[in-house]
This record gives C-alpha cells, structure tokens and sequence, in this order.
C-alpha cells in the first residue's frame, strides 16, 4: 500500500514539473527567448538603433552658390545672365531645375535661392557661403572654378594652393554654421572639349574675341605648337582643381562630388548656347540638373 502511494505522488510530481516545464517554455518563447535557436540574443536584450544616414536623399530646401554656369549666363540672350534657366534653381519648364525636381514647382520658389555671381572665382565662394548659411538651407550646391582658368592668359589662372585654401574656407566657414548642410560639388567643366565643339561656329568664334575665357579660346583656328601648349595648360589646370574639390570634399561626411560627372560629360552644338558656344543652353542646363539630381538621390555616391 505505502508502494502504490508512493508511485502515484511521483506521478504527480512528474507531470506537474512537465507541466511547469511547458509553460516556463512558452512563456520564454512568447517573449523572445531564445530556446529556439541556440546563441541568438537573450529575452533581455534590446534592439540597437539604426543609425542615421549622413545623406539625406530628399533635402527640403537648397541653396546655389557659383558662377555664370549657375545664373544661366546666355541661355536665353546674348551676354545676360538668365537665372530662370538655371540647372540649380531656375523655374523654367524646358530645364527642369535641381530645385524643381527635388522639392517641386511651389516649395522651389519659396526654398531655393540662386546667390552664385556671373564670372565669380574660388575667391568669391567664402563670401557668397556667407550669405547662403543666413537661409539655412539643408542642401548647398556648388559649381564654380572655370572662371579660376578661364583668364586673360594661362599664366593668369588662379594657383591650385590658393583654389585649394579658398575652398577649405568655404567648408569652414558653411560647418560653423549648417554643421548638417550637406553640400553637392560640381567638378568644373572640360573647357578644352568645349572649345573643340565652338570653334566650328563662326558666330561662337565672333562673340569668343569679346574677352570670353582667353586662355582657352583666344585665336581658336591656331593649331601650332604654342597655342597647342596655352590650352593643354588650362585643361592640366582644371583637371587640378578638380582633384582639389574632390580631396577637399571627401573629408566632409556631408559633401558629395559628383566624380567627375560634369567635366567628363560630352557637351553638344545642342546643349551650348547659341550665342556664345561657350556656356550651356537650356538643355544643357537641363543635362546639369539631371546629373546633379541623380547624384543627389543616390543613397551611395556613384561613381
């Protein structure tokens, strides 16, 4: 009799610590434990935040700074600036600017500003930085640097150390303010190819004795050896300066160049203004806003 009492109390026992074992078990699994799979993460463990991204890839609101390329300089009329063309800022249809595409037609006119000045310099860009942080934009873009080499002579172009410093202080002096601002730098165009493409152009050629980037484009038709080695000079200056705004721009988290992308772009008769050869048309001020636009958008810089 004490046998059969004994059995059964460890029957008892046997499925009530079965049953306890159950649900100790579903209770952990409910709350993320790890039965399932041996080494993951304990029931205690919490998530780790994402980090944030240093590129945001849809800025609210954009500021340009640069040259006449920025103000649209003869894309609409002969030697006049024509910001409404602008590849950064513009409002025209046919260009479908930076700011249009990012923020659309409404916000663009009341969060985008165009402070880049016709035949502006590196030196000039601290200054107009200066007034770019005063609207707090989220996004500044920047294209200047042909004006540094496009000079009276070649040997009147702007020193790479002095482009160099000018650019460092433009950075300095947009983190001290906008330390999240993220900044698209444009590379400065291939001034060699473009000469190529004009100089088949006898109204180009007429307008180009106006004093237009003489370094490069002073008597077009002479192929002989000095005037070969003038524009081989402005084009080794340019590629120079643009390895500065690429060095310079890569110890920025929040700055992205654009690779290359508008120096190497091929420039047509079509996307050059017709009254100088020289500066883009609306379609190449269209072909800029797109190159800018998918760099920006781009959650990696591309290559």
């Amino acid at each position: 009799m004490r046998n059969r009492r004994h059995r059964s109390r460890a029957v008892v026992a046997l499925v009530t610590a079965a049953l306890l074992g159950t649900a100790t078990l579903t209770a952990c699994d409910a709350q993320g434990g790890d039965s399932a799979s041996p080494g993951g993460p304990s029931a205690h463990d919490k998530p780790s935040p994402r980090p944030t991204p240093a590129w945001d890839t849809s800025p609210r609101s954009l500021a340009a700074v640069g040259d006449s390329i920025t103000r649209g300089f003869d894309a609409c009329s002969v030697l006049s600036d024509c910001p409404e063309a602008s590849w950064a800022t513009g409002t025209d249809a046919e260009v479908r600017s930076l700011a249009t595409r990012l923020l659309g037609k409404e916000r663009a006119a009341s969060h985008s500003w165009n402070l880049a000045k016709t035949g502006a310099r590196m030196e000039d860009l601290p200054g107009q930085i200066e007034q770019a942080v005063t609207e707090r934009p989220e996004l500044v873009t920047v294209m200047i640097g042909a004006n540094d080499a496009c000079r009276s002579s070649a040997a009147s172009m702007t020193p790479v150390g002095d482009f160099r410093a000018d650019f460092t202080a433009a950075m300095r002096t947009l983190r001290s303010s906008l330390p999240k601002a993220q900044v698209y730098v444009a590379s400065v165009p291939n001034l060699k190819r473009l000469w190529s493409q004009g100089r088949t152009n006898p109204l180009g050629k007429q307008v180009w004795k106006l004093g237009i980037c003489s370094s490069m484009l002073a008597d077009p038709d002479d192929l002989d050896a000095a005037a070969s080695e003038r524009r081989n000079s402005v084009r080794d200056r340019v590629v120079a300066y643009n390895d500065v705004l690429e060095e310079v721009c890569e110890k920025d988290r929040r700055c992205r160049y654009d690779g290359g992308a508008v120096h190497d772009y091929r420039f047509d008769g079509d996307q050059l203004s017709h009254w100088d050869w020289f500066h883009p048309s609306k379609d190449g001020q269209s072909r800029l806003a797109a190159l800018a636009h998918r760099q920006i958008t781009s959650r990696k810089p591309l290559p």
